[in-house]
């Protein structure tokens, strides 16, 4: 038999329980769902839908193969209908920026003393490319399609500045926050809105080319956590304190979250849980149930530290791309690829994750969008999906007879009776169209 994927978008209010049968060719297999519906397991964000924009110039390439184009925020094209009209649909998406360059960005504001240019390929160099700048007049334009699409923004901070890299691979040294907080305070007096501030990407647990030690990581949460309220103290809406954007750990975590029980508002993790985009064999790993369950320990694992601390912290997946490297074209861009993207879907909201944001809206070969002309790409239909109809409320759900089928359940978005059950499906996807 096939790999059957099966999502339930219902509303119940008590057990509900489906029977079926699933076939193809010459196999069939008869299977239970059963739904408790009495009581949520988990509240996702209304905005539960998210995506990333990287910093990666085009001459990021990977196996040989430069998948990023345009992409990267320095040089995206915010000009394009197409562009601005795929992000609109969601009214509204979050929009992370950030990835393995953020921690190499410099903020071309009025303490910037150094040459504001781009970033240039160097191999010596960490990441493989040297510091690069943010014009201050590309943030305008920035948010300037920021606003018009109506897009929720998380910025990823860098947090290497000030530190020096030792001989075992660790960053020493407390985070220099003054460039950060110049670039800060000119968003406010720019009256720019974002949604939250991220500090680090990849530096937490071992680190990815570098770490940070969780306690230096909390003390540096907290000097983010004054800053901002020092900036955001004449302003109603203030922005979300998130970290730290690395990989799960269960030591680290565990340390992190009881040291910023005060300071932190959400703690977010990256999922690359089918290994390298080069693998000839993605396709069946995405289809392979026991691969997509595997990334549930993360899930749960983070989930109970949260739960045994007393944080107020909730949990993000700040950016998931499945396949690393850039994912894999004619993969990772592909319909089989709704395989892996629904089901981390489904199993981030059954252990409460607020938020999961992919990896990415456009750029290398996991984009929602594709690179070339922003055409969508068959998981942004997914996502539209998820986005217009599954609701906060996620209920408990189980499948017996045949573990090639996995099943979740939210309350529907829109209020429909409680003994009816809805399935739906976008028939006529949007117009995003000029």
């Amino acid at each position: 038999m096939g790999f059957c994927f099966w999502v339930c978008f219902i509303c119940l209010l008590n057990f509900y329980s489906l029977s079926f049968v699933s076939s193809q060719a010459d196999a069939s297999a008869e299977g239970t769902v059963f739904i408790d519906g009495k009581a949520p397991i988990g509240r996702i964000d209304d905005d539960f839908i998210c995506a990333t924009l990287d910093w990666w110039p085009p001459e990021k390439c990977d196996y040989g193969t430069c998948s990023w184009g345009l992409a990267g925020l320095l040089n995206l094209d915010l000009n394009k209908n197409l562009f601005l009209n795929a992000v609109k649909a969601f009214s509204p998406l979050k929009i992370r920026l950030g990835g393995t360059l953020q921690d190499k960005v410099i903020y071309d504001t009025d303490d910037n003393q150094l040459p504001c240019t781009s970033f240039v390929k160097n191999t010596s160099e960490m990441f493989g490319f040297t510091q690069g700048c943010l014009p201050m007049n590309r943030w305008d334009d920035l948010n300037s399609f920021f606003q018009k699409a109506g897009a929720r923004v998380i910025f990823g901070l860098n947090a290497l500045a000030g530190r020096t890299i030792a001989p075992d691979g660790s960053a020493v040294g407390a985070w220099n926050y003054t460039n950060a907080e110049s670039f800060m305070q000119y968003t406010v007096d720019k009256n720019y809105t974002i949604h939250g501030w991220e500090l680090g990407n990849e530096l937490c647990g071992s680190g990815v080319g570098t770490r940070v030690s969780a306690d230096q990581y909390a003390a540096d949460t907290a000097a983010l956590q004054s800053i901002v309220q020092k900036i955001y103290q004449n302003v109603d809406l203030k922005p979300l304190i998130i970290t730290p954007g690395g990989f799960y750990d269960l030591d680290w975590f565990t340390e992190y979250i009881d040291k910023t029980t005060k300071s932190l508002d959400v703690v977010t993790h990256h999922i690359y849980n089918l290994g390298p985009g080069v693998d000839d064999h993605l396709v069946e790993k995405i289809l392979d149930p026991s691969i997509l369950e595997g990334v549930s320990g993360t899930f749960s694992g983070l989930h109970n530290i949260i739960k045994n601390s007393t944080t107020s912290a909730a949990a993000w997946v700040g950016e998931a791309g499945g396949a690393y490297n850039s994912g894999h074209n004619l993969v990772t861009n592909a319909f089989v690829f709704s395989f892996w993207y629904l089901d981390q879907l489904g199993m981030a909201s059954k252990y409460d994750t607020k938020t999961y944001c992919r990896q990415s809206l456009v750029g290398g070969n996991y984009g929602l969008l594709n690179t070339t002309n922003f055409e969508p790409n068959p998981d942004y239909y997914s996502a539209l999906l998820w986005h217009r109809l599954m609701g906060r409320n996620v209920l408990s759900t189980s499948f017996t007879g045949t573990d090639k089928i996995r099943s979740y359940t939210h309350c529907a978005k829109q209020s429909v009776s409680s003994s009816h059950m809805q399935l739906s499906s976008i028939v006529n996807p949007p117009f995003l169209g000029p």
